[in-house]
């Protein structure tokens, strides 16, 4: 039986594409570029993303081309991406930003037009549909994680459009796992209950601030740094994941880790509680929505569709940076923030800038992630803090001190 055919078998179910699983979404979107995208080619993407995936790029040996972005999502602007720029790429990679959507079906159709792989990051994404049809349907293929929505510290899925592919895939993937251990398994297995238990007992703030001084968080900023002279030289060897796995393993090194039965079975059970924890992130998301630092967009798709389940609500501020320290006190810790945008943190050496990159750098600086699961503790903390909210026209117009 092939590897995490159990944990595949559940989510080709619930999206009715066939699913290959893997230890986390980034080998999962590694597999996918070597699969389509020979090495050399040029792919579009937001520069508002993980730094992590920038690296999964470079690894395939393919060269990341920045896309203008809308001001009110982070995600690619269509109608903004010049036409030059659609006649030189040879793939899509799409976002999906904290769980709001792409515009895929304009992406669908302009990759259909030019022949071209679409590829859907649907990380932070279950659960998320566009007209009726989930995200990660729309693509040759999409990427799954269950470090987001399930809390658990590993896992993914490479989500295909037919069962030889899926298969083939299989073997590409097993080509590139590594023996797994105990001792890590048991880490990754006791990490979220303790992650829990740290939050259920109010102790978030002094942990924190303790790994802080200790020293043991991998980032001291929002990106990790970028080490150009390696990176750089690791080029030479692209596409290759070991070249690239200094980059590619922060925040989680056992990315390619074949994990164990007691890992996997963790995920079972988390994956049987997803529509109930997806239930709690739109209460959550609606809550939020009704603010006044919620962006125009969407409180609209609230109004419309009703709340999305969204892995994370952007919210903008100003004073994003000093508002994030202060949200520890209150027991809050802010991640998965994307600043600055790809283009302006690698350089035109390891990336194709953006034509247009305004709205990349002033949603990157005002976005602030918010928890939908701590809706409730966030806004409270936000009143107590008197957080003045940030609006996206200041962007377009190019207001001093937006």
């Amino acid at each position: 039986m092939p590897y995490g055919s159990r944990l595949a078998a559940t989510m080709t179910r619930r999206l009715g594409r066939p699913c290959v699983y893997t230890p986390s979404a980034r080998l999962a979107l590694y597999l996918a570029l070597r699969r389509w995208c020979r090495p050399g080619a040029r792919v579009l993407m937001s520069p508002v993303n993980d730094d992590v995936i920038l690296f999964v790029v470079l690894a395939a040996g393919l060269r990341p081309v920045q896309a203008p972005v809308s001001v009110q999502d982070g995600n690619i602007d269509v109608s903004a991406v010049p036409e030059s720029t659609w006649r030189n790429v040879d793939a899509v990679l799409t976002t999906n930003l904290y769980g709001i959507p792409d515009r895929v079906v304009e992406l669908r159709r302009r990759c259909e037009e030019l022949g071209i792989p679409l590829f859907e990051d649907a990380a932070h994404a279950i659960g998320t549909h566009v007209a009726g049809q989930p995200i990660g349907t729309f693509g040759k293929a999409a990427v799954f994680s269950l470090s987001k929505h399930v809390a658990g510290m590993a896992g993914g899925f490479l989500a295909v459009e037919d069962e030889r592919t899926r298969r083939e895939l299989e073997l590409l993937r097993d080509d590139l796992l590594v023996p797994g251990r105990l001792r890590e398994d048991l880490a990754t297995t006791l990490r979220p209950l303790a992650r829990s238990a740290a939050r259920g007992l109010h102790l978030v703030h002094p942990v924190w601030r303790t790994m802080q001084r200790l020293g043991l968080l991998e980032r001291d900023a929002f990106r990790m740094d970028l080490h150009a002279l390696r990176l750089a030289a690791s080029a030479r060897e692209a596409p290759s994941l070991e070249a690239y796995e200094p980059w590619v393993r922060v925040d989680l090194h056992g990315f390619r880790a074949r994990h164990g039965t007691l890992v996997r079975g963790q995920l079972a059970l988390r994956m049987a509680r997803l529509d109930e924890d997806l239930a709690r992130r739109r209460a959550g998301v609606s809550l939020l929505s009704d603010t006044a630092w919620a962006t125009p967009a969407l409180r609209d798709r609230a109004a419309h569709d009703g709340p999305h389940a969204l892995f994370r609500v952007p919210l903008l501020v100003h004073d994003r940076d000093a508002l994030v320290e202060r949200l520890v006190n209150h027991d809050v810790v802010t991640g998965y923030i994307y600043d600055p945008p790809l283009d302006d943190y690698a350089g035109a050496e390891f990336v194709e800038p953006s034509p247009d990159p305004k709205a990349a750098r002033w949603f990157a600086a005002h976005v602030l992630p918010a928890d939908p699961l701590l809706a409730r503790r966030i806004i409270k903390a936000f009143a107590r803090e008197q957080v003045a909210g940030a609006h996206p026209w200041a962007a377009a117009v190019g207001r001093p001190g937006e």
